[in-house]
């Protein structure tokens, strides 16, 4: 891909991710974009808590932020895909988030066929060593004609 094509596909992606109401709603923020690759954060917010006595955010924000950053990664990946959507995610939560910090995803789509793209995420807390949750996943795929 050319200096200027992985600028483009970065530039595009950023903006679907700006665009998505959702997202928005959940403060997410897209932080790294590369070949292939993304990280969106999600700041701790009192109204996703899924469990009032412990203020752990419900399992649905976390599925949300690695979904999103997922097909970020499909968004940008070297082999150009113009549009993406989840075929299914499964997700493996190891443990919960602490309350009151700040979720980190990191996405990256390791393989592509012809309309089919495969991933890989994990979220994490401040505990950058233990994750919060693991994600693989497949996403259709539409490319431009040519």
């Amino acid at each position: 891909m050319t200096d200027q094509t992985s600028v483009n596909r970065n530039k595009i992606a950023r903006q679907f991710i700006e665009a998505i109401p959702h997202a928005q709603t959940l403060g997410m923020l897209l932080t790294e974009i590369g070949d292939g690759t993304a990280e969106i954060t999600m700041p701790y917010d009192d109204r996703l808590v899924g469990d009032p006595e412990t203020g752990v955010i419900h399992g649905g924000a976390v599925s949300a932020l690695m979904d999103t950053c997922s097909g970020a990664a499909v968004m940008v990946h070297p082999t150009a895909p113009i549009a993406t959507a989840t075929l299914d995610l499964r997700i493996d939560y190891m443990r919960s988030a602490k309350p009151g910090d700040r979720l980190t995803t990191r996405a990256e789509c390791y393989h592509v066929t012809r309309s089919v793209a495969f991933i890989r995420a994990t979220a994490f807390d401040g505990d950058f060593d233990r994750p919060v949750a693991t994600a693989t996943g497949a996403f259709t795929i539409e490319r431009a004609p040519e």
